[in-house]
């Protein structure tokens, strides 16, 4: 499955999203793509990004409601982009079972044209940490400003 534009991708990432639907959102990749979460879990090919998603989509993110932000794309000549997103989460379900709090990512995603249209190559997903400038690992990760 491909999409139109580099542009569309991730307003076609978030309604796989909030479709729940993670074998639609991993039919954004390329078969041999990679996907790295924002705790550096790295999925090297659709179907384990297929398997994450749908096991987070039916679980802990299963009420989430995703919304894309600014969105900047870099062309690399005719056939190849970075796309960059700003994405905000809320609902997501934590571990005691009450609701978490909302957050910030930005996800990279890598695409090829097809024929098909656009598919990833690439993502990696990054949380924002506000007031942060790093991690720490002081016997726990946790983010550090040193300003």
């Amino acid at each position: 499955m491909g999409v139109a534009s580099p542009e569309g991708f991730p307003q076609a990432f978030t309604d796989a999203w909030m479709a729940r639907d993670g074998a639609a959102l991993a039919g954004l990749f390329a078969e041999d793509a990679d996907f790295i979460n924002v705790v550096g879990i790295w999925w090297e090919d659709r179907a384990a990004i297929a398997r994450a998603h749908s096991y987070a989509l039916e679980s802990f993110f299963a009420k989430t409601r995703l919304v894309p932000g600014r969105v900047k794309t870099r062309m690399l000549g005719q056939d190849a982009a970075v796309v960059q997103c700003r994405f905000r989460l809320s609902g997501q379900i934590a571990p005691d079972g009450s609701e978490a709090g909302a957050r910030s990512t930005i996800i990279t995603f890598v695409l090829e044209r097809v024929e098909a249209g656009w598919q990833a190559v690439s993502a990696q997903n990054t949380d924002i940490v506000p007031g942060a400038e790093t991690q720490l690992n002081d016997k726990a990760l946790r983010p550090a400003d040193y300003r």
